[in-house]
C-alpha cells in the first residue's frame, strides 16, 4: 500500500464514489465523514459526523496522509433565499470545522485539499482564466466560492500543506452532468444549448482522482490550483461529441428562451447552462502533470463506452 490513511469529508457524493474507488487498492483505508452511516465495504470505512461540531471522528484526522473535503449542498436548485443559505453554509460551517479540528491535531493530516469550484472566475469569451492573470466574476456563485476559500486560507494549519482546487464540470458516467447531457444527445436533442459559444471547462473524473494524488506526491505545489482539462470545449463541441459517441446524427438546439423555461420547470439556474467558463490549468501544466484524457472526444468515448 502507498498510503496510510486517506479522509473523505462529505465523501458520499458522485466525486466522492469515484475518489473511494481510487483511493481503495492504494491506502491501507479510506475514511468517509457522513451524516448517514453506512456498512463498511473493505478498507472503506464510514464515520458519522453533522459537519457542525466537533466530536469523536477528529480522531481519524490523526496521521492521515490525506484530506478531501468535499462538503456542500448541491447548486443545481434555484437561487432562493433558503437555498443560498443553505450552499454556503454547507461549504463555510464544515470547512471552518475542519481547520479547527486539525489545529487540535498531534499529527495532523499531510495535506488538506478543499475541492472548491472553477466558476468563481467570470464569465469569459475572451480569453482563458488561470491562477495567475484570472479575473474574479460577480454575483451569487462567485460570492459562494470566495467565502467557502475565505474560510479554508484564514484558518492557519501549519502542519498542514494546503490547497484549494478550483475543479471544473467533471465527467463521469454514473452520476453529475455528463449523464443528462448524454441523455439528451440519446433523445436527439442534444444540439447546442443557448447560441452554443459558451466554454465548458471540464475533467474525466479519472484525472480529477489522479490530480489529488499527484498533489499528495509532490509536496511543493499548495495554494489555489485550478483542475480543469487543458483544452476546454464550446458547447456546440460538447455535445458534437457527445452526438457522434452515441451515434445520434440529429440533435435539435435548445434556444436561451428555451432553457429559461425549462430551468424552471426542473428547479435550476440558467448560469450553469449559459455560463461561459474558460478555465486553464496553468499551475498544474506548469509543473507537469499529465492529463490521461485531455481532448473532449477522447473522454466523452472512454465514458460512453465503459461496460
Amino acid at each position: 500500500m502507498k498510503y496510510d490513511k486517506i479522509v473523505l469529508a462529505g465523501g458520499n457524493g458522485y466525486l466522492g464514489k469515484v475518489l473511494q474507488e481510487y483511493y481503495k487498492p492504494l491506502a491501507r483505508e479510506v475514511i468517509v465523514l457522513s451524516r448517514k452511516p453506512s456498512p463498511s465495504f473493505e478498507n472503506i470505512r464510514t464515520i458519522s459526523w453533522d459537519a457542525r461540531t466537533q466530536g469523536e471522528w477528529v480522531e481519524c484526522l490523526n496521521h492521515a496522509d490525506l484530506l478531501i473535503n468535499l462538503c456542500g449542498k448541491n447548486v443545481n436548485c434555484r437561487y432562493t433565499p433558503e437555498n443560498k443559505a443553505e450552499i454556503i453554509n454547507s461549504r463555510v460551517t464544515p470547512t471552518t470545522l475542519l481547520a479547527h479540528a486539525i489545529q487540535s491535531l498531534a499529527v495532523p493530516p499531510r495535506l488538506w485539499i478543499n475541492v472548491t469550484s472553477a466558476t468563481i472566475y467570470r464569465h469569459a469569451e475572451d480569453r482563458p482564466q488561470d491562477e495567475d492573470t484570472g479575473e474574479i466574476g460577480y454575483g451569487f456563485s462567485i460570492d459562494v466560492c470566495r467565502k467557502w476559500e475565505e474560510a479554508f486560507f484564514e484558518n492557519p494549519t501549519p502542519g498542514t500543506r494546503k490547497v484549494a482546487l478550483r475543479m471544473g464540470v467533471v465527467f463521469g458516467k454514473r452520476d453529475g452532468a455528463f449523464p443528462r447531457l448524454l441523455a439528451l444527445a440519446r433523445l436527439g436533442l442534444g444540439g447546442k444549448q443557448g447560441n452554443g459559444q459558451q466554454y465548458m471547462s471540464w475533467l474525466h473524473e479519472q484525472d480529477a482522482a489522479k490530480c489529488t494524488e499527484w498533489l499528495l506526491q509532490n509536496e511543493a505545489v499548495s495554494g489555489i490550483l485550478n483542475c480543469t482539462s487543458p483544452n476546454p470545449a464550446k458547447n456546440e463541441v460538447v455535445m458534437a461529441a457527445l452526438r457522434k459517441a452515441c451515434g445520434m446524427p440529429v440533435g435539435i438546439p435548445a434556444p436561451a428562451w428555451l432553457l429559461e423555461i425549462g430551468t424552471r420547470v426542473i428547479g435550476t439556474e440558467m448560469e450553469l447552462l449559459l455560463k461561459s467558463r474558460w478555465v486553464l490549468p496553468k499551475r498544474l501544466l506548469d509543473h507537469q502533470f499529465e492529463f490521461s484524457y485531455p481532448e473532449i472526444g477522447h473522454a466523452v468515448n472512454d465514458i460512453v463506452w465503459q461496460p
